[in-house]
């Protein structure tokens, strides 16, 4: 086969440092803007990309030329520097060490869609660290093992 086709679908999401209530809305569309670019970069396209005051969440399709650890450091690292030198006050901003990636079936896919795009939502009702366990469950992870990420 002289072409490498695959068509993988991850839903990835990270939250400020400390969980830090940073993420304004006049900066979201912007900030999205940028995300979906470092996507695109990576020649793996945003379908879905929001956030809320503290975590973003991005549905791509990627790549098989790049591994998604790759990627999602390269949108961690570069929207922590343009986040830095677009809004100064936040020249100490960043992102925490790690983040969640869970595969997205094609079937899936609109849920999926629609989940991020209700971020605000869900987040009217439910913290952070419950969305994240709520993502831990679906995947199959135990509660030891969603203790253990945290760490």
């Amino acid at each position: 086969m002289p072409h490498s086709f695959s068509r993988i679908l991850v839903h990835v999401t990270f939250s400020t440092k400390h969980r830090a209530a940073l993420l304004t809305d006049d900066m979201r569309e912007e900030l999205h803007a940028y995300v979906i670019g470092i996507f695109r970069n990576y020649d793996s396209p945003s379908i879905r990309t929001n956030s809320v005051i503290d975590h973003i969440h991005s549905v791509f399709r990627q790549s098989p030329q790049y591994a998604l650890k790759d990627i999602v450091e390269e949108v961690k690292r570069g929207t922590t520097k343009w986040i830095r030198q677009r809004w100064p006050v936040l020249a100490d901003f960043s992102w925490q060490i790690g983040y969640g990636a869970f595969s997205v079936g094609q079937t899936g896919l609109e849920r999926v869609v629609r989940y991020i795009e209700n971020q605000a939502g869900h987040h009217k009702r439910l913290s952070f660290e419950d969305e994240m366990r709520e993502l831990f469950r679906r995947a199959g992870y135990s509660l030891d093992e969603y203790r253990d990420a945290l760490l």
